[in-house]
């Protein structure tokens, strides 16, 4: 059953997110916004009609996109050891003593309908984000693969150049759309090297943007049914709550 209204002083505020850790969450959820929207268009560039130039385009703009999306990523990584004790790994990943037992207790509290409250990240939240952060780094490993077989840009791209480099032609001339520089029997063989390197980042894809709706449906019931001001903690970097939390 939902809860009765709460007197403002019964509410209680209490810092949770510091700075890094929200403009890590905003850069990182503008750019896979980004990265989704441009997939989507080259996933349907037939059905667009895009031409070569416009589809290099659209390639360089996921990339560089794809850069900031992995940066951003280490930075989150670096910061979960030198953060608040929010921030760290051992409140964003689902291990720990008794970690189990918390989600079990969460999920009965849920179901009740009397949840939990935690300041920071609750049990399934945790599990939530060790997916989320997997599909993440897989995108991004399998996304540099491919912005060295299809671009030639770094890290990668100087030994895909290398390798598909027609003789005579220097690895830095190389280019996708000029197919006098490329020798075709090595690049017939690179692009079967890339073939299931674009099937994982296609199917990471889709159960990265399946796990990004989940995550926002997930959001939008725990503010109805907890509070807490879960999405305005994200930009405040405070979340106000009216019943003692389990995790301070």
């Amino acid at each position: 059953m939902p809860q009765p209204p709460t007197s403002a002083e019964h509410l209680h505020a209490y810092d949770v997110w510091d700075a890094p850790t929200r403009w890590f969450h905003w850069t990182n959820a503008l750019t896979v916004f980004g990265l989704i929207v441009v997939g989507v268009i080259l996933l349907n560039d037939d059905a667009l009609g895009l031409a070569a130039n416009g589809k290099l385009l659209l390639k360089e703009i996921h990339v560089v996109l794809g850069y900031v999306m992995g940066l951003n990523l280490i930075w989150r990584f670096v910061w979960a050891f030198f953060g608040n004790r929010y921030a760290r790994w051992s409140a964003i990943l689902p291990y720990g003593s008794g970690f189990w037992g918390k989600l079990r207790a969460y999920g009965s509290a849920f179901l009740s309908g009397e949840p939990q409250e935690y300041v920071g990240h609750n049990p399934a939240a945790r599990l939530a984000i060790a997916v989320l952060l997997l599909l993440l780094v897989l995108q991004a490993a399998t996304g540099t693969v491919l912005a060295g077989t299809d671009l030639f840009w770094p890290p990668l791209g100087r030994w895909f150049a290398s390798w598909v480099a027609a003789a005579g032609i220097d690895p830095s001339m190389v280019s996708p759309l000029a197919a006098e520089t490329l020798d075709q029997t090595a690049y017939k063989a690179m692009r079967a090297f890339r073939s299931p390197i674009v099937t994982i980042h296609l199917y990471a894809f889709y159960a990265l943007a399946g796990v990004i709706l989940l995550h926002l449906i997930a959001v939008i019931v725990t503010e109805i049914h907890e509070g807490g001001s879960i999405t305005s903690a994200m930009f405040t970097g405070r979340k106000i709550l009216d019943r003692p939390p389990q995790d301070v």
